[in-house]
């Protein structure tokens, strides 16, 4: 094999071990996707804080993430904490195909998105 293979291939796995957490898990979380239209992150919002149980409180009017004060930052936040308050228990990053998973810390100024191994 040539060094450089070699050497590209020792880079891609040193990538690949920083990115992993000691445990073996990569830190996921759960946020609305860009292409989901308001009406349909509203319905997945409203059942999020609703019947699906997640704690709403911190996107309230002056909680630490009600700013921005947009459906699709307040319906990522709630996702977010559904998916980690319930994941162990088989919970999904669904919501109707109004969300989806990323491996970037979504946290924003005071607004810290929880992260449960």
């Amino acid at each position: 094999m040539s060094s450089a293979f070699l050497r590209t291939l020792l880079a891609l796995l040193l990538l690949t071990l920083t990115l992993q957490k000691s445990d073996g898990q990569f830190e996921e979380w759960c946020i609305a996707d860009e292409q989901t239209p308001d009406d349909e992150l509203l319905k997945a919002l409203n059942w999020a804080c609703g019947r699906g149980g997640a704690d709403c409180s911190k996107i309230q009017v002056n909680k630490p993430c009600y700013l921005p004060n947009t459906i699709r930052d307040h319906a990522s936040y709630a996702f977010n904490n559904y998916y980690q308050k319930f994941k162990h228990i088989g919970a999904t990053c669904y919501f109707n195909a109004a969300a989806m998973i990323t491996d970037l810390d979504p946290s924003h100024k005071s607004c810290k998105f929880e992260y449960l191994p």
